[in-house]
């Protein structure tokens, strides 16, 4: 066991709040712990080219991307996993013909299928009401999804996953149906209540991702620390040797946690930083 901690941080409502504000006093943790000589890696759902400027320029040792699809440290990309040029001809033609909208996640951007913006709005209000998001009746969907691109080709052969507004529940069970060869998930609410589908690649996770990082750093699993706020950070909590949840996350997530700090915007990561020793209050 090393004094060095390898910090693994989701983004949303972990770092950012639900309206997507980074509170300073996480930006001052992330940057007094790597100053301390810990490392500190995003490990997300966003795929690269969602991460906008001012996250970037919290500081950052690398980024888990994608789920876990892609992995990027010291500059160097260290894995990419993508979904195949025939896997998204099958998904997109599957899509269009159940007349579904949806984006295409990629490190170049996010593309979007032809009616999108407009069939987006209200799910994506839904979402962030759910959220607490001050003004979600009034957002647009540029508003919420960073990085989208309108009118390019939809088949591609850089896909790290595929998001789709469910019509019903039922979407999403046909899918897992249609597409045993790829991993196939919600979000936007639990179970039934889910507002989209996604598609991704089979076995990836972001405990994937941990594992292969740690070993290309040639680090041990004994100095590691999962920081998240939603389910789908469980697979990352027990990848690692210490798990701090969100007080604003989740109650799943809560209990598979080593730690609960305080709410997001209550300078969750600053006291979780603070309790793990990483850094001086």
């Amino acid at each position: 066991m090393s004094s060095r901690k390898i910090l693994f941080l989701d983004v949303d409502g972990t770092i950012t709040d639900y309206e997507g504000n980074i509170p300073a006093s996480c930006v001052a943790a992330i940057q007094a712990a790597r100053a301390n000589g810990h490392l500190a890696y995003m490990c997300t759902g966003r795929s690269k080219a969602e991460v906008p400027p001012e996250l970037e320029a919290i500081g950052f040792d690398g980024m888990i991307g994608g789920n876990g699809s892609y992995v990027e440290s010291g500059g160097e990309v260290v894995m990419h996993q993508l979904i195949t040029a025939d896997q998204c001809r099958h998904i997109v033609d599957w899509l269009h013909g159940r007349g579904l909208e949806f984006y295409l996640e990629s490190n170049n951007g996010l593309f979007a299928s032809e009616n999108f913006r407009e069939a987006a709005r209200p799910v994506l209000r839904t979402y962030a009401g759910r959220k607490g998001v001050e003004g979600a009746d009034e957002l647009e969907t540029d508003d919420v999804m960073h990085g989208m691109v309108y009118g390019a080709p939809l088949y591609r052969d850089d896909l790290n996953k595929v998001s789709f507004i469910l019509s019903s529940y039922q979407d999403h069970l046909d899918s897992i149906e249609e597409f045993p060869d790829l991993e196939c998930h919600t979000w936007g609410g639990a179970g039934e209540t889910a507002l989209f589908g996604d598609m991704g690649v089979r076995g990836i996770t972001k405990a994937h991702a941990v594992n292969t990082l740690l070993e290309h750093l040639g680090a041990d699993r004994a100095d590691t620390v999962a920081f998240g706020d939603a389910k789908i950070d469980i697979p990352m909590f027990e990848a690692c040797a210490t798990s701090v949840a969100m007080g604003s996350g989740g109650d799943e997530c809560k209990a598979a946690a080593d730690y609960v700090t305080t709410d997001v915007d209550d300078d969750g990561i600053w006291n979780a930083f603070v309790h793990l020793g990483l850094i001086e209050d």
